[in-house]
């Protein structure tokens, strides 16, 4: 059977949406088409205080649409049940053409024009950061569609429906008619796993950022603070980074009436929320400050970026670089850990991403802090978010497991 064409992007960044969907409406052959697609695009609008909402729920709608068009033949307003059933079995195993190797921006400049990239594609191979190491290449035959990302593609569909159904565009949501989600989603009993680190590692990974600063300050100084900003306050990695909507900022930090210290920021859904700041995450802020020339602590007047660029003006925006930096501290606890011959943790500490320090932050402090404080420095919507942190019941679980005999004697 011949490999569907691969299609062309359709929605641009936040900043090129409006400007490339007035183009691409035009290109649409079918005037159902251009319906769908002007509803989509009003939809994404709605996201464009949230970049990581925004890109997540852009990705999913890219998919359905161009699925509804090229593969069903349809209109989104005639989907059914059926349908997205059809359409989430596609997403787990999609044609060839419809798979790239690595991550491509959906539109380019050329000559003064905005045009779609011929290299885009909405699915993407992808490898974990332990097999990159061993030297391994993503393989198109090997791509498969995880169970987050199953279950992300019914939530982010179900919003997208419902938006439709309150503009009258469709009369149901189809995806709220699926009943039986669990031949796609695999039911789990207990909580999630936490990614974090153990507490060798982490004590490692702070040992090789301290090591890092001291010997090479002019780099790494920036490098420590901003382990200890992850690891303490738990902030995620798109709130180091500057957007058009926020700016870390020394001022960020600020004592109130009672003389005690808050880092203001703001996270997932344009949330603005204030963390308590602990001692050891001020003495860490006073050592960063000395070693750029300031005042021990930050004046409200301050608005000097918190992480500015290592070379040229200005805070740092790219959060790529963000997770480069974080790397160097994995890859030198890596190496010691192996020197120490602590190779199982050397191996699973391949496997860390940066926003495991969160996850690490929190479930440390979830054994010493109530977890509604906790909840609320963490930005967490519920305690029941905070809960999965707490695994006080597990190791008790264990505890009494760990001496059950196979064998018994009389």
């Amino acid at each position: 059977m011949k490999e569907p064409k691969t299609p062309s992007s359709l929605f641009d960044d936040l900043e090129n949406l409006t400007k490339t969907a007035k183009w691409i409406t035009n290109q649409l052959r079918k005037p159902a088409w251009q319906s769908d697609y002007q509803q989509a695009v009003a939809f994404l609008k709605a996201y464009k205080g949230s970049l990581g909402t925004f890109n997540s729920y852009r990705r999913e709608i890219e998919k359905l649409l161009q699925w509804t068009w090229h593969i069903a033949s349809k209109s989104i307003q005639a989907l059914r049940r059926e349908d997205i059933e059809r359409f989430v079995i596609f997403c787990q195993k999609p044609p060839k053409t419809w798979i790239g190797l690595k991550k491509a921006t959906r539109f380019i400049n050329k000559e003064g024009q905005r045009l779609q990239n011929p290299e885009w594609r909405p699915f993407v191979a992808t490898l974990s950061k332990a097999a990159v190491r061993k030297g391994q290449t993503p393989d198109i035959k090997k791509f498969q569609l995880s169970q987050g990302s199953t279950k992300e593609c019914f939530a982010i569909l179900s919003s997208f429906f419902n938006y439709l159904l309150q503009e009258e565009y469709i009369a149901m949501n189809p995806v709220a008619t699926i009943r039986q989600k669990s031949k796609f989603i695999r039911k789990r009993q207990g909580p999630a796993k936490i990614r974090r680190l153990s507490e060798l590692q982490w004590q490692t990974v702070m040992e090789a950022a301290t090591t890092m600063a001291n010997v090479n300050p002019e780099l790494h100084e920036r490098t420590l603070f901003m382990m200890t900003a992850l690891y303490s306050m738990y902030l995620r990695i798109s709130e180091l980074a500057a957007s058009k909507r926020w700016i870390p900022s020394m001022n960020h930090f600020h004592r109130d009436q009672a003389g005690l210290w808050w880092f203001i920021t703001v996270g997932k859904g344009n949330k603005e929320r204030q963390i308590a700041v602990s001692d050891q995450m001020l003495a860490a802020l006073k050592r960063y400050r000395q070693y750029l020339g300031l005042s021990a602590l930050p004046s409200p007047a301050d608005h000097l970026p918190l992480f500015p660029k290592s070379k040229g003006q200005g805070p740092i925006a790219n959060t790529s670089y963000i997770r480069t930096i974080i790397q160097q501290c994995f890859d030198n606890a890596i190496l010691k850990l192996q020197h120490n011959n602590h190779l199982e943790e050397a191996e699973a500490l391949n496997e860390a991403t940066v926003h495991w320090l969160r996850h690490t932050g929190i479930s440390d402090d979830v054994k010493r802090r109530p977890r509604e404080h906790v909840r609320d420095d963490a930005g967490h919507s519920s305690s029941a978010i905070t809960d999965k942190y707490i695994d006080i019941e597990l190791r008790e679980r264990h505890k009494t497991a760990k001496n059950k005999p196979i064998l018994t004697t009389e």
